[in-house]
């Protein structure tokens, strides 16, 4: 039945939120933004014709609020409503709230979220609708003995997920009874805190997999195509990283079997609009399925490239109640999309995440090349979101050109202030078995690309960082006196810190050209720009041009494609700060207090888990390095710590296990 709405308002916020307003524009309809107390400033604002603030950072408080987004829906006139990816977008209860409300949901009914949100349920639908599924456990019996029994039936390895959600929140790999218990436990914490429900679900683990998934879409009257798969193996902390479209071993054949399959089970549950089915391929092309994502993918836009299609303006038209407006046989794929997600992270550390402002921000603007984000100069990267800032994706005829033009885009693409996960991205795509199309969900960790210490800048990072401090430093001064005394060039004395090390520098100057010595090596070389940002270095017929953000004593520095942060210590005292050796435990990253599991006086063996915290939907245990008693604890569960807080206090026994005299 028709339906007609004229406002949307984006129940999101970020890259997706950007990506959605400017398709509802370029079809004509008003939009609406809401944003928290974090992103008064941000893009997805500005980009809107109304906004609406919905309350406090914290995601409860605000994105998912459901009460509060249908107000603001009410208060701008919207009469349609899209949820955008993650928060509210798979969520039955706020579907049907807005139908009740007078509020087109942009997206299945709520009935099809609520049994393929279930993936208990949606696995037991499946089966009965034909669909291959993994060997597994979904029943409603939920104690220890239970899921104990059930995984010794399927055998080891395992994985236990969440039963309410995905992501790779609320899931944990098993490959043997000893890890079972701590992994039951931890799966039902996070699932808890994610989803607001600890009930599990057990798939045998099907290793050396190809995760595969179908984009389907389907109107109100009976009609159901897909779109072709996308391959989504590349994962980290099984969340995907890499994404592309063809799958590289995909076949005709199969392509038509799994094409088929995703139809079904979109079709068994009465679906509308667009979806995608998630499979396991293994090395013999049999598939398996894994869930249904009720809503647009992250990666929607490597279909979109491969087949010329705009998803939201579909999504668009099928919420209108039009008919799809092509057949299956209308369907084709030409060339190859690959897209990778940019995290705000740093992988050398467990995939820490970080928090702070994007002082710089260029994406790239290469042929063939697009980035969906959120961004601007002074961009805020705060703790109560996702880690992902932006997404770049290239198109190529072919799968080589478009890994290449990928690589350029990477190389291209410019974001200081906060480490990011390009190198790793690089490297993935760089990767002899990626290039090869041979990558499974367990490639990252065989790579070696984790096992790799961040390489020392060269010297010409190192002077082109001390340049631009130095620049800083001399504003005002004419060139051609910069660097002299009454007695000739003087040597500048620098102390900078890069990877967690010191480095000692000592630049000389005379006007633009510099002259820079680290230890037995020296460097030399002419600075024919350095202002606003940019940094133009020449040598010997050959020009280099760079992006830098400056901020107080932090130097970041994207030269000829590596990213560096620089701190200037020159001036700065002695380091008094304790570490995990004298009992002192830090938090290792901005986030929330999830949990706090000991007090003062508890004793507690090495590797307890003594603190949860959580940040950017990431879990992270902080465990005790040693065995002792807790001296004090500085943190209550539910409050906020940024990186470096202390935590709490360990005692520190003597070898003989007598506790030393307190100093």
């Amino acid at each position: 039945m028709s339906r007609r709405f004229s406002k949307v308002l984006i129940a999101n916020r970020g890259e997706i939120a950007c990506r959605v307003i400017r398709s509802a524009k370029a079809e004509g309809y008003g939009t609406v933004a809401v944003y928290s107390d974090a992103d008064a400033q941000a893009l997805h604002v500005a980009m809107a014709a109304q906004s609406v603030h919905i309350g406090p950072s914290p995601v409860g408080a605000s994105y998912l609020d459901a009460a509060k987004i249908i107000d603001a829906a009410r208060r701008s006139g919207a009469d349609a409503l899209h949820p955008g990816y993650g928060f509210l977008s798979e969520n039955a209860a706020f579907a049907a709230a807005c139908k009740e409300a007078g509020i087109v949901f942009i997206g299945p009914p709520s009935a099809a979220i609520q049994v393929m949100g279930d993936k208990a349920e949606a696995k037991r639908l499946m089966r009965k609708a034909n669909v291959p599924c993994v060997p597994g456990y979904e029943g409603e019996a939920q104690d220890d003995a239970t899921l104990k029994a059930e995984v010794e039936k399927i055998g080891y390895p395992v994985l236990l997920k969440a039963a309410a959600g995905g992501g790779g929140r609320g899931m944990r790999t098993v490959r043997s009874a000893a890890e079972l218990d701590d992994g039951i436990a931890t799966a039902r914490s996070e699932a808890k805190s994610a989803f607001g429900s600890d009930t599990l679900i057990i798939e045998k683990l099907v290793e050396n997999a190809r995760h595969v998934e179908i984009q389907v879409l389907a109107d109100e009257h009976g009609n159901c195509i897909h779109l072709g798969e996308r391959d989504c193996s590349v994962q980290r902390r099984h969340q995907k990283i890499v994404e592309e479209s063809p799958c590289p071993v995909m076949t005709p054949e199969l392509r038509e079997a799994m094409g088929a399959a995703a139809v079904n089970a979109a079709l068994a549950v009465g679906y509308a609009n667009a979806g995608t089915v998630e499979f396991l391929l293994d090395d013999d092309q049999n598939f398996y399925f894994l869930e249904m994502n009720t809503r647009l993918q992250v990666e929607h836009p490597v279909t979109e490239m491969v087949t010329g299609l705009d998803l939201v303006a579909l999504q668009l038209a099928i919420a209108q109640g039009e008919p799809l407006p092509l057949t299956q046989a209308d369907v084709s794929l030409n060339g190859h999309a690959i897209e990778v997600r940019l995290y705000a992270e740093d992988p050398a550390n467990n995939y820490a995440p970080q928090v702070g402002t994007i002082h710089t921000w260029q994406p790239a603007e290469n042929a063939g090349v697009r980035v969906d984000h959120g961004l601007r100069d002074g961009a805020q990267v705060t703790p109560f979101y996702d880690a992902m800032i932006a997404k770049v994706i290239a198109w190529g005829k072919t799968r080589d050109e478009s890994r290449n033009r990928l690589l350029a885009a990477l190389h291209d693409t410019v974001a200081l202030g906060v480490y990011t996960n390009a190198d790793l991205l690089r490297g993935i795509l760089a990767h002899e078995t990626f290039a090869a199309g041979s990558a499974k969900t367990n490639f990252i960790e065989g790579s070696g690309l984790l096992d790799e210490k961040p390489a020392a800048p060269g010297l010409e990072h190192f002077l082109a960082a001390a340049a631009i401090l130095i620049e800083r430093d001399a504003a005002g001064v004419s060139p051609l006196l910069k660097g002299w005394r009454s007695s000739g060039p003087s040597t500048v004395p620098l102390k900078l810190e890069c990877n967690e090390e010191a480095h000692l520098l000592a630049v000389q100057m005379n006007g633009r050209q510099f002259e820079l010595t680290q230890g037995e090596e020296t460097a030399r070389i002419q600075v024919d720009a350095c202002g606003g940002g940019v940094i133009s270095l020449h040598d010997d017929g050959h020009t280099t041009t760079g992006r830098y953000a400056l901020h107080e004593n932090d130097l970041y520095l994207s030269l000829n494609g590596r990213v560096d942060h620089f701190r200037d210590i020159t001036f700065a005292p002695p380091s008094s700060e304790a570490g995990a050796a004298d009992g002192v435990l830090k938090a290792p990253m901005v986030g929330q207090v999830k949990e706090v599991n000991v007090k003062p006086g508890d004793r507690v063996a090495k590797d307890d888990v003594v603190v949860v915290l959580e940040a950017m939907k990431i879990i992270n245990m902080v465990t005790a390095p040693f065995d002792g008693e807790i001296e004090s604890v500085n943190v209550t569960a539910g409050g906020q710590v940024a990186a470096g807080d202390v935590l709490l206090k360990i005692k520190v026994e003597a070898e003989d296990g007598e506790k030393p005299e307190s100093e």
